[in-house]
């Protein structure tokens, strides 16, 4: 024990002279001082300057002899590496040239994002990278394999198993994309036709993106108790990591419905066992108690087949047609308890007619004097609608947040301000987890929330040189005030950035500085 201790201070007093006599070139590009740095390891911040030459820190300790070409007051507040969302649907809204700079995400301090999540995105990522870099980009971009996108291109959409020529042709897909530079496979099981596939299928493609050293990363089979259960689905997850040997990610990890709360409990069990035998498991988690999906994958997953408008509209329907719409909505009523309610469903998008967005499916169905499942069927049919759906505890959010595998998401993409209702994880999941979990409810600690944020998603990941703060490393950076920190989207009013961020860097290049916005479009897509 007291060679224990006696390294531990050796290795402490290291770490203080590196800090208080770096090797410091005369002057920097970036000069930032006075900063409260947390360097995203989970320790204390440590008063220091931070010297940035190029996209590189050069320095970080007390540059008081030093000269910037742009020097920050950083005036004691918390400098911090850029976060990490490590499930993100931006990439589309990245290509849109109003979007492209990301301000929405930025302004939470979020540096890069995961893109293709949830099985989705294209498979020639070839095209996707040079589709962001011709147009430039705001944030960095690391890129996924989407299963469900692999399956379509061989498959269709066909609700079978693959021939052994297919999964061939299947894994070449996966290969291809991880020599193009994705970081793993993701999945989604709970729609189709991800959930078309059998676990093999996927430990076959997460094998084939192991191979490379990717990941895999799932929306599991069931976030609640549609089917096979919420446990049984992160128990999948590990399966499908400790068969294919990679890291394995719950995606967006929550107990979904009233008939699953408290059943975070299990699910981390399961994951800390399988940890302890050595598989490499971990969860990622957006810091709200609402959920957003579209109505249709909420009340009909799986690819439920649904009636044309027309036959909705005719007035005597032959007896089978009345059978299968009674037995369909039926299924409707029962998804729409297990969410919590017609009143815990609330439209977010609806092109078909944009004054039912933010309301609710209690509300549509009273003012239509039909059942809620007799106006939901309505509305899938005519254009499936995207909607917020509240349907966690807050007791499962906590627990799931304090466990040390757990990183920080947003589930969120880019979409234009003032477009609908959409879920305001958009604008605010890392502010919101900084704001209210740390600083208003105290449920981790700053230091905790920032290695969520930041060195976790980047070591998970691969993404190297980022997510910390030290002498070499990309000079990814957020300073904010963490007493003022917060999200001002909400359910009602989504499209409100967050504040409190007083300056972005990203690769080195302010995007953010002194609270206003540049015109830089730093941004790169990153490689495996």
């Amino acid at each position: 024990m007291r060679l224990l201790a006696a390294a531990g201070i050796v290795a402490g007093a290291g770490l203080a002279i590196s800090i208080l006599q770096p090797a410091q070139p005369a002057s920097f590009d970036v000069l930032i001082r006075s900063a409260r740095v947390l360097d995203g390891s989970g320790n204390p911040w440590l008063r220091a300057d931070v010297g940035i030459s190029g996209d590189r820190i050069a320095a970080v300790g007390r540059l008081s002899g030093a000269r910037g070409t742009t020097v920050v007051d950083a005036q004691d507040r918390v400098l911090a590496p850029g976060f990490i969302d490590v499930h993100s649907h931006a990439a589309e809204g990245l290509r849109r040239p109003e979007l492209r700079q990301a301000q929405p995400i930025l302004a939470q301090g979020v540096t890069t994002v995961v893109v293709n999540p949830d099985g989705g995105g294209p498979t020639d990522l070839a095209a996707q990278r040079a589709g962001l870099e011709k147009g430039r980009i705001g944030p960095n971009v690391a890129l996924l394999i989407g299963h469900a996108s692999v399956r379509r291109e061989v498959l269709g959409s066909g609700k079978r198993a693959p021939s052994d020529e297919e999964l061939e042709q299947m894994k070449a897909l996966v290969r291809r994309a991880m020599k193009e530079g994705a970081y793993g496979l993701s999945s989604g099981l709970f729609y189709a036709p991800g959930s078309y596939a059998a676990t093999e299928e996927v430990i076959a493609l997460a094998q084939a993106a192991g191979e490379f050293g990717g990941l895999y990363t799932s929306h599991i089979r069931d976030e609640g108790n549609y089917g096979i259960g919420v446990v049984a689905a992160v128990d999948e997850v590990i399966r499908i990591a400790e068969a294919a040997n990679v890291i394995g990610i719950v995606s967006h990890m929550k107990a979904l419905g009233p008939d699953s709360w408290g059943l975070s409990q299990a699910m981390t069990m399961r994951i800390d066992r399988a940890r302890e035998r050595g598989v490499q498991v971990f969860a990622d988690q957006y810091p709200y108690e609402a959920s957003s999906t579209s109505l249709r994958a909420a009340l009909l997953p799986g690819g439920t087949d649904v009636p044309a408008a027309d036959r909705l509209e005719k007035e005597e329907q032959p007896p089978a047609e009345r059978a299968a719409r009674e037995s369909l909505e039926g299924t409707i009523r029962e998804n729409i308890r297990r969410r919590g309610g017609a009143d815990a469903i609330q439209i977010a998008s609806y092109s078909p007619d944009r004054s039912l967005e933010g309301q609710t499916l209690a509300g549509i169905a009273k003012a239509r004097g039909v059942p809620p499942e007799t106006a939901a069927l309505e509305l899938i049919v005519r254009g499936s609608p995207s909607i917020v759906s509240f349907n966690m505890s807050e007791a499962d959010i906590r627990h799931i947040m304090t466990r040390p595998y757990t990183m920080v998401s947003s589930d969120g993409g880019l979409v234009p301000m003032g477009a609908g209702q959409p879920h305001p994880r958009n604008y605010g999941a890392f502010a919101r987890r900084l704001g209210v979990y740390v600083r208003e409810r105290g449920i981790t600690s700053l230091e905790s929330a920032i290695r969520s944020m930041t060195s976790l998603p980047a070591a998970v990941f691969g993404l190297t040189d980022r997510g910390v703060i030290r002498a070499g490393a990309i000079a990814d950076i957020v300073i904010f005030d963490p007493a003022r920190i917060r999200d001002l989207a909400t359910y009602t009013n989504p499209h409100q950035l967050a504040v409190g961020v007083s300056w972005v860097l990203v690769n080195g290049v302010p995007v953010v500085a002194d609270g206003k916005f540049t015109d830089a479009l730093p941004g790169r897509v990153l490689r495996k």
